[in-house]
């Protein structure tokens, strides 16, 4: 929950407070509120940000609303280098206003009080908030020059929201907020346009101090010249790391919001991306209602942590599941789903008071008796103690940083994980995610996120590809008569291998279904995942009666 900003020098501040609201039988008016101005502490200054002005040879290329009608994301094309710029354009306020606005924040500090436990803050700061300003706008009443419906908006973005970032956060495209240091843009990494400098810069050192203070404050973490990194989870589990002064840093305060999407990327919208295929997604599908366990590769930022929460969308929902992470990112459509979270450690310096790890909850996570444990990312001796859940039966998905199953094992097999060779054959199938670079129709290039090879695993150096991305084509190419696991799945179920090739025809049309009438909500996907077991009869039939006739369908 955030916390409201506290202001020094209470006592001084209260008495001039007091003073303006003594005006009460006066006629109020900004000249005499202006004689008795507070000086603005710890709340976003308009002092040390700038928002630069588009100029050059820009042109529009994409616009959308983030908090109408205050602001807008502009995508603006660079025709000279070929750049792209996200341009925040929000409503600015006059010196006027400015001074205005900082006077009144300062008697909404004084007069709010905090919000009771299990209250929505920003509806109780609304509620609250109005009723205090009233009085002293009802006293000022039509001011030349001042926007009351403005002041409200910058209030409300500045002691409740994220201040300067606070419409880069409401924006659904970007997914994590950047800023490397004083006088720097701030950078946004958008879904569409991948890394973008924005045109808000902050150029005071102390303004930016000021700021990450007030991010580590809403996570509930600390951050000084002592303490100088924070790693923590902000209101609505966006995650924040950031690092204090020119203590660790050489340019100043930095930090990093890795934003928690209400509206996750789906298994559908990646394969409407052809990020893999309705037949990988099949397989992946038959591969999680028999308990297989998977491993999900790739380099940082290549969109593990997004195909390791799509995937998980099709496991069975009568299974139970349990999570294990060090920041909740994982999103599943499941009623009987346990979330573990990491806590870090109460100690200074090397001792670890109360810290609770990967290895102590995956440990613990074995009580639960789950058919299936996802670990976020394994990155030392967590990994066997995961290894050994799934050597007693439980189905197991991580991910890991590795970008070919022979790095993944040898890594697994090495310091600090030191999974022993014997129980590699407990993994099935592993594959990769990249960013790659394609050629359009047109000549230009884009940057695209393709699942490029998927490999069964059968034991230490027996791996054997079942999937493989053409680039030059940008297809998939699948070759069933290889996998063993579907045989093995086969052999499970007493059927043959006709019976396995109908069950990833009817689950690609069911998934192309999904696709074509935009059912993209992982809410939806579960729901058809639930049908197709409760009543696949029925469901076929509504899903080949809509194809029938499509230019994408049977």
């Amino acid at each position: 929950m955030p916390k409201l900003p506290f202001l020094r020098s209470k006592d001084e501040k209260r008495k001039k407070v007091e003073k303006i609201e003594k005006k009460g039988e006066e006629e109020l008016t900004l000249e005499n509120l202006f004689e008795e101005e507070i000086t603005f502490y710890h709340i976003q200054r308009a002092r040390g940000v700038t928002y630069a002005n588009i100029g050059g040879n820009y042109s529009e290329v994409e616009s959308y609303p983030l908090n109408p009608p205050w602001a807008y994301a502009r995508i603006m094309f660079n025709r000279d280098d070929g750049s792209y710029i996200y341009a925040l354009d929000e409503v600015r306020l006059s010196p006027l206003e400015t001074r205005v606005y900082s006077i009144l924040v300062n008697i909404l500090i004084r007069e709010l009080s905090p919000p009771p436990s299990g209250t929505d803050t920003m509806q109780y700061f609304k509620e609250s908030a109005k009723g205090i300003l009233k009085k002293y706008m009802i006293r000022l009443g039509r001011t030349p020059g001042v926007s009351w419906a403005k002041m409200m908006y910058y209030i409300e973005r500045d002691v409740v929201g994220y201040g300067y970032i606070d419409s880069l956060m409401r924006d659904p495209n970007i997914e994590d907020i950047s800023c490397d240091g004083v006088g720097k843009p701030i950078y946004v990494w958008h879904r569409k346009y991948e890394s973008l400098p924005t045109n808000i810069k902050i150029d005071d050192e102390e303004a930016l101090d000021s700021f990450l203070v007030k991010l580590s404050h809403m996570a509930g973490a600390h951050i000084s010249v002592a303490f100088p990194i924070v790693d923590a989870i902000l209101p609505g589990g966006h995650r924040l790391a950031g690092t204090f002064k020119k203590e660790v840093t050489t340019k100043g305060s930095s930090f990093t919001v890795r934003k928690f999407s209400e509206d996750p990327i789906t298994l559908v919208d990646m394969i409407g991306w052809n990020n893999l295929s309705e037949e990988m997604s099949a397989y992946l599908w038959l591969m999680l209602e028999h308990k297989m366990t998977g491993l999900v590769l790739g380099v940082t930022g290549s969109g593990k942590t997004t195909s390791l929460n799509a995937i998980a969308s099709l496991i069975r929902p009568s299974m139970k599941v349990v999570t294990i992470e060090d920041t909740p990112e994982l999103r599943l459509p499941l009623e009987n789903w346990v979330q573990l979270v990491t806590r870090q450690s109460y100690g200074i310096g090397s001792e670890k008071i109360g810290e609770i790890n990967l290895f102590d909850l995956i440990k613990v996570s074995l009580r639960y008796r789950p058919d299936y444990i996802i670990v976020g990312e394994v990155r030392g001796e967590e990994a066997y103690s995961l290894m050994q859940a799934v050597a007693t039966g439980h189905g197991g998905l991580t991910t890991l940083h590795a970008e070919s199953v022979v790095q993944a094992i040898n890594r697994l097999t090495s310091e600090p994980m030191n999974i022993p060779k014997s129980f590699v054959p407990f993994l099935n199938f592993a594959f990769v995610t990249k960013r790659q670079m394609i050629i359009n129709p047109d000549g230009t290039f884009q940057i695209v996120r393709r699942i490029t090879n998927l490999w069964e695993i059968y034991d230490y150096g027996d791996y054997v590809e079942i999937f493989r991305w053409d680039p030059n084509k940008d297809k998939f190419y699948f070759d069933i008569s290889k996998s063993e696991n579907l045989k093995k799945i086969a052999e499970m179920r007493g059927k043959d291998m006709e019976w396995i090739e109908k069950e990833i025809e009817n689950r690609k049309l069911v998934l192309r279904y999904l696709r074509l009438e935009k059912k993209r909500f992982y809410l939806d996907i579960a729901k058809y995942v639930r049908m197709y077991y409760q009543n696949p009869e029925k469901l076929m039939s509504e899903v080949r009666g809509r194809l029938e006739g499509r230019v994408e369908g049977i």
